[in-house]
């Protein structure tokens, strides 16, 4: 069983995180055909700042780095809001270290943001995955989340 902690992000764990985040996140975009590269890079950019425009004092977003022992594993970046039925949570990054993948981390993780939903009082959590990233999914999938929406597509 995996034993995990989360501590709030530093400053500059966040300043390294945000760098690697957005071009995970514009090379994920490019990867699934919705854009070329430098408009995914543009939309990247725009994104987090848009969603974490005081970086880590952006109200609403809560962001934690995730320690097994005093090995860092992975990040959790968590929204919650207020809507009219109660809080929501949308979680816009689990991210496990490559070299650490596929040891639990990633469910633990999960379990983690969870947790913290609940001490919160929070009613659902929503979250995003790539279609091409199969490894998520059937976590997420594992883990009850349904799907709401798909986006297909075609190349010619």
């Amino acid at each position: 069983m995996v034993t995990l902690r989360l501590e709030p992000m530093t400053d500059e764990q966040y300043r390294l995180y945000r760098q690697r985040a957005e071009a995970s996140y514009a090379h994920n975009i490019a990867a699934s055909g919705a854009m070329p590269l430098p408009e995914a890079q543009e939309k990247a950019q725009q994104d987090f700042n848009n969603l974490l425009s005081d970086g880590l004092g952006t109200k609403g977003h809560r962001l934690w780095t995730a320690y097994d022992g005093d090995v860092e594993i992975g990040v959790l970046w968590l929204q919650v809001e207020r809507k009219s039925d109660g809080l929501h949570a949308f979680g816009y990054d689990f991210e496990v270290r490559p070299e650490l993948r596929r040891k639990g981390y990633g469910r633990a993780i999960m379990h983690a943001a969870e947790k913290v939903c609940r001490e919160l009082g929070v009613v659902s959590v929503g979250l995003s995955v790539f279609g091409s990233n199969l490894g998520a999914r059937t976590l997420y999938e594992q883990m009850g989340f349904e799907v709401t929406a798909i986006h297909m597509r075609k190349r010619l």
